[in-house]
């Protein structure tokens, strides 16, 4: 499993980069599926990747709370720090803990990759989701 971001890609760059990695999968893991960029939003992505060969699939139990988006970015504050633990309990328990088990499903099946806006991974939320279904300790 990889994650992407599309920051500073067209759509059709990250298509290319997703078919270079072998990718069937396209796990979208914003809360809303939303862009102001274009073909970035749920319907334009899902069409694009489709005529591609990669299925897309948004699943809205993995997104970060629009409320705990500012501080993520910067894991070295206190605040960074806070906002990664409260995400860390959104996808430990209920709904979150059930849609980290069925990407782990999903990935043990097909090449999956975990998509979010930011470029670096360090600074968005699929890096705790990626390490939550690999079984590592998810990072603070």
């Amino acid at each position: 499993m990889i994650g992407i971001g599309y920051e500073g890609l067209s759509v059709d760059q990250l298509v290319a980069r997703l078919q270079a990695d072998g990718v069937e999968v396209l796990v979208d893991v914003r809360m809303t599926p939303l862009s102001r960029k274009p073909g970035f939003s749920k319907r334009a992505l899902s069409e694009a990747l489709s005529a591609a060969g990669i299925r897309y699939l948004h699943d809205r139990r993995l997104g970060n709370p629009k409320d705990n988006r500012a501080a993520y970015a910067d894991a070295s504050s206190d605040a960074g720090a806070t906002a990664r633990a409260r995400y860390r309990e959104i996808i430990s328990s209920g709904d979150g803990a059930a849609a980290v088990r069925d990407l782990a499903a999903l990935a043990e099946e097909r090449a999956v990759a975990v998509l979010c806006f930011e470029a670096d991974q360090a600074h968005c939320h699929r890096e705790q989701v990626i390490a939550a279904v690999a079984g590592s300790a998810v990072l603070v």
